[in-house]
């Protein structure tokens, strides 16, 4: 509106201005005062005719933010839709990747239904085994059947691998005169004792047994208490034992 209404004002300026030099030319007695009122014209002339393609400038400058606007927002809604997009695959994709962790997980109970854990294993062929001045762990190496692999002989724990019910077995012998006896052991409590008096000499045994419900990843092991001792050799008078009886 601006630029029309400096347009219209153009011309009429320059109307205005031939008006003028018409009159100039008929009437000799106003030359003298036209001479001096047409160079003021003319310069209002050129100022209107700058201020307008100024404003001509302006408007193509501003046709062109417009349009940079214009596409810029074209982009931003092409990359919402994008992350629309994105966001229903990773919405599709976190349905399918519980529907896998639910399908692994009943496997994975059906496969506990049919997991098998045993063990069993002798002292040493060593002979006597103590007396220590601490209560020390007794490590079972000479292994009869490990299935499962729940039973480390070299540190002579047993590790759930599953929760459920499991069956463990000890034999221990000694031949001297004494005390001897065992602690067994779920994680660092002590569930049995274990003792027998051999006071007429020759070979002495003693036994336990019991059934521990086990959480995955608890130990169980035997140890001798401070200044008792056990005796084994190659005919395996101490023995440690367990299996598994049923998952939880």
């Amino acid at each position: 509106m601006r630029s029309d209404a400096l347009i219209l004002l153009f011309c009429l300026s320059l109307g205005f201005l031939c008006d003028a030099y018409v009159l100039q030319q008929g009437d000799n007695v106003s030359e003298t005062k036209s001479s001096l009122e047409l160079p003021v014209l003319w310069d209002e002339l050129q100022g209107l005719t700058e201020l307008v393609l100024s404003l001509r400038a302006e408007a193509v400058e501003r046709r062109q933010l417009l349009r940079t606007l214009e596409s810029r927002l074209r982009d931003r809604e092409e990359e919402a839709e994008h992350l629309s997009q994105q966001r229903a695959e990773l919405s599709q994709q976190r349905v399918e990747m519980n529907q896998l962790l639910s399908d692994l997980r009943k496997t994975l109970e059906e496969q506990k239904g049919d997991l098998k854990v045993a063990f069993s294993a002798a002292l040493t062929d060593s002979g006597s085994v103590g007396p220590f001045d601490q209560e020390t762990t007794l490590i079972f190496s000479k292994v009869f059947s490990a299935v499962g692999g729940a039973y480390n002989p070299t540190e002579g724990v047993f590790t759930a691998p599953v929760r459920g019910i499991y069956f463990f077995s000890f034999t221990a012998a000694d031949f001297l005169k004494g005390y001897m006896g065992l602690y067994l052991y779920k994680n660092n409590q002590p569930i049995i004792f274990n003792l027998n008096l051999n006071d007429h000499g020759g070979y002495a045994s003693t036994s336990s047994n019991m059934a521990l419900q086990l959480e995955e990843g608890d130990r169980v092991h035997l140890t001798l208490p401070a200044s008792y001792r056990l005796y084994d050799d190659s005919r395996n008078f101490s023995i440690f034992s367990g299996f598994l009886l049923f998952t939880l």
